[in-house]
């Protein structure tokens, strides 16, 4: 076997630089653009030029786009990242640098197109085991390339959790925080960026920088949602809740959007921290004749009740299914029944089809691990995802409804993957933040999760693509969740009053815009 020897930073320097400038056809020397202080720089045995780095960091979990760096960097330290991103903020010929977690992104926005990707993961390697310190108060500190089930983990044995998660938990604390971090729990417990009281944060300076809500706040609240344009999120300080023992899990079916959506949104408007009678979780889901009853995110219905479930979906072409859920422990469980009773009263599920189970807090939490593994074992897991999230204000649901689940979608036919639709409570939202929501005090919440193989992925793409179209002729204010857009002109509209004072922070924290590129908001402009 060859052996590999450290390559000095200053020659992958020289390297970065000479495509860049090959890029842009200037005719400079290379040598003459790289600064003195760049050849001594100490990260040279951690960047990687190799084919193996450079195929892991070109492609992302949508595996729609590939775009290859120059290099990889596994950093060691916090240090390492910031001194790239420094080299980089000094040189005349600025490189572009991604921050990669788990490559959970669909659309290459954590991929560098001829610059630096880096590989976040690497810094759990130099830890040992101390990248979740939980404090005497109700908070962890968590470093950024940790995963949210690493973290679950770790408070858990401290009898604490955090309170507001992500459907899947084997993403980063980084990139999660990066967009908002959604699921279930965001109706009550707010996002996961509103779960935060603190972080460090490498800017596109190279400036290591800890912000809050009262140290540096415009930078706090820049990251925050802020798809990685301000800074790359090496540690946060995360709120913690008691952590409960186990769920209740109740899943009911509708045949009506109607009451579907407005028992939905009654059951939301319970949404206190400290409200006794709130539930914790509220999802709801699509069930059509051409996808299965149990899709990846877990299995849930008895196998004897399919046949009757098919027949009502057979009979009604979509089938509504609301899904909640409700925290206990040994002190509520006795008053659980009770409660979960009076909470039900009233609502309009069609008669004989709740469901019901009781798991472990973990189980519940972590629900979809299971569906990834026998995915990944059939080679399922690993294919394009042409997903599209979007945010629409509660006013329009019903037209979105009509227009999109009841007519492209039927139409097309070809919608096989998870379909999620569910509230929100605007007020759990913090506006200073960089996410973007719709005005209403409640909107929605509308994921198509689709799963394709490699030569079928353009189709559910020209849905994506005919379902936004429909919102914008029936003027649906939609904002994308997860957003992938291709000009300035989109962006701005993305944004829309947010738009001056992101740019504003951009040209604050980022000013030669060096970070997160994959994401297309500034370098296209």
């Amino acid at each position: 076997m060859a052996e590999k020897f450290p390559i000095p930073a200053y020659i992958i320097i020289i390297l970065i630089i000479s495509r860049l400038i090959s890029t842009i056809g200037n005719s400079k020397p290379w040598n003459i653009l790289v600064p003195h202080k760049l050849l001594t720089l100490d990260i040279g045995s951690r960047l990687h030029l190799d084919p193996a780095a450079i195929k892991s960091a070109s492609s992302d979990y949508g595996n729609i786009f590939k775009e290859n760096p120059v290099a990889v960097l596994y950093p060691s330290s916090t240090e390492d990242i910031a001194a790239l991103v420094k080299a980089a903020y000094n040189s005349s010929v600025p490189f572009k640098i991604a921050a990669k977690g788990r490559g959970h992104s669909v659309r290459g926005q954590a991929m560098a197109d001829g610059g630096v990707v880096v590989e976040m993961m690497a810094l759990k390697n130099y830890r040992n085991g101390n990248g979740i310190t939980v404090g005497s108060g109700f908070y962890a500190d968590v470093a950024g390339e940790q995963l949210w089930i690493d973290v679950l983990n770790a408070t858990l044995e401290h009898g604490l959790s955090p309170a507001s998660w992500t459907d899947y938990l084997y993403l980063t604390v980084g990139g999660t925080l990066s967009n908002a971090g959604i699921s279930g729990q965001t109706f009550r417990y707010g996002p996961q960026i509103s779960n935060v009281y603190e972080l460090d944060v490498v800017n596109g300076k190279g400036e290591l920088m800890t912000c809050s809500a009262l140290k540096n706040s415009e930078l706090f609240y820049a990251a925050l949602g802020g798809l990685g344009q301000f800074g790359i999120i090496t540690r946060a300080r995360i709120a913690l809740e008691p952590a409960p023992k186990r769920v209740k899990w109740v899943r009911m079916l509708y045949s009506n959007f109607s009451s579907f959506s407005r028992d939905q949104e009654y059951l939301i408007s319970m949404n206190g921290r400290r409200q006794k009678q709130a539930l914790d979780y509220l999802e709801g889901t699509l069930i059509m004749d051409q996808g299965s009853l149990d899709n990846w995110r877990s299995s849930f219905f008895p196998p004897s009740d399919h046949p009757k479930i098919i027949s009502q979906v057979k009979t009604h072409a979509i089938i509504y299914c609301l899904e909640v859920a409700k925290y206990y422990d040994d002190h509520t469980q006795n008053t659980l029944h009770k409660e979960l009773q009076t909470l039900f009263k009233g609502l309009s599920y069609l008669p004989g089809f709740m469901f019901e189970k009781d798991v472990s807090y973990v189980e519940f939490l972590n629900r979809v691990r299971s569906g990834e593994l026998k995915l990944g074992s059939q080679g399922l897991w690993e294919v394009p995802h042409p997903w599209l999230n979007l945010f629409l204000p509660k006013s329009r649901i019903s037209d979105f409804n009509k227009g999109v689940f009841r007519d492209i979608v039927l139409k097309r036919n070809i919608t096989t993957g998870p379909v999620l639709v569910y509230p929100m409570n605007r007020n759990k939202w913090d506006d200073r933040m960089s996410a973007v929501i719709p005005d209403e005090d409640v909107f929605y919440t509308v994921g198509f999760l689709h799963s394709s193989g490699f030569d079928e992925w353009e189709a559910f793409d020209d849905q994506n693509k005919e379902i936004l179209k429909f919102c914008e002729n029936a003027d649906i204010k939609v904002k994308q969740y997860l957003p992938y857009h291709r000009n300035k002109e989109e962006w701005i509209k993305h944004f829309g009053s947010k738009w001056n004072t992101f740019a504003q922070r951009k040209a604050q924290f980022d000013p030669k815009m060096i970070l997160s590129p994959g994401q297309r908001t500034f370098n296209n402009i």
